[in-house]
């Protein structure tokens, strides 16, 4: 185990041991296992099915794992923990509400008073870059400004953990770039442990300080890819040799499980 590695188990926020989910006879994944240290940002990546949102949810404690455990900050997760936050690949905004009260939502739910609720939700309106739409409703948004909405209600309780579900899949091409890079930049102005699922391999390697590749049926943690980039990236990062080296090696370790998926039916 090298120098990081053992430095990252000491200071792991999340810790996932053995962990399993199957409905019925259905085995989703098996036998996970998978740190994410404070201030990290661990990228999830796999084929349709192999489990990714599951997973997320179950670290969420939305939902409960088959066999094995959670624990987030030492606490083992049975059901949703204060803190933790998650931003869902449809927004997930109230259409009735306006942005700032959309934002607002989780920090009423907390107990937050209504003062530090009224001082706190201007700070992230601005910090996602919602200024002059705080009375606007989500059907009055793009659906970028949705994103970057739903993004600020998930920032504004200040999470330690923020998990991440596809975020920027439901939004055009240009504006997924434009959001990667304001997620970036409020990271880095705003670290925290960070759990982050696409299929976009190119989005991985961008967001993430690992990559971590699930494979198989029942699907299991095949490979962990530490990426060796500085921060902060940009959109340069994109054109690094090394980004391209560690975007292909992702890619090639997907596509050997699909390749053979393809020969086993033609046969």
């Amino acid at each position: 185990m090298s120098t990081a590695e053992r430095a990252l188990r000491a200071d792991a926020r999340i810790r996932i041991r053995e962990l399993g989910k199957h409905y019925g006879p259905l085995e989703v994944f098996r036998d996970v296992n998978l740190e994410v240290g404070d201030r990290e940002i661990v990228s999830i990546v796999g084929p349709s099915g192999c489990g990714k949102t599951t997973l997320l949810r179950c670290i969420d404690g939305l939902i409960p794992a088959s066999s094995g455990t959670i624990e987030i900050e030492g606490e083992k997760v049975t059901s949703p923990l204060p803190g933790i936050a998650m931003v869902f690949q449809h927004f997930g905004l109230f259409p009735w509400k306006t942005v700032f009260a959309n934002i607002a939502y989780g920090l009423k739910l907390a107990g937050v008073p209504k003062a530090e609720i009224d001082a706190r939700v201007p700070r992230f309106i601005k910090l996602v870059g919602l200024n002059g739409f705080e009375h606007a409703y989500p059907y009055q948004l793009s659906g970028g400004m949705q994103q970057r909405c739903g993004l600020a209600r998930a920032l504004a309780i200040e999470p330690r953990v923020l998990l991440m579900d596809e975020p920027f899949a439901a939004v055009d091409a240009q504006t997924r770039e434009i959001l990667q890079f304001e997620l970036l930049r409020i990271w880095q102005l705003r670290p925290t442990s960070m759990v982050f699922v696409t299929h976009s391999i190119e989005e991985a390697v961008l967001m993430g300080h690992r990559v971590v590749v699930l494979k198989g049926r029942p699907a299991g943690v095949f490979e962990t890819i530490a990426v060796d980039l500085p921060h902060p990236r940009t959109r340069a990062t994109l054109s690094y040799p090394r980004f391209s080296a560690l975007r292909e090696h992702v890619w090639t370790t997907l596509m050997d499980e699909a390749r053979a998926a393809e020969l086993l039916l033609q046969r």
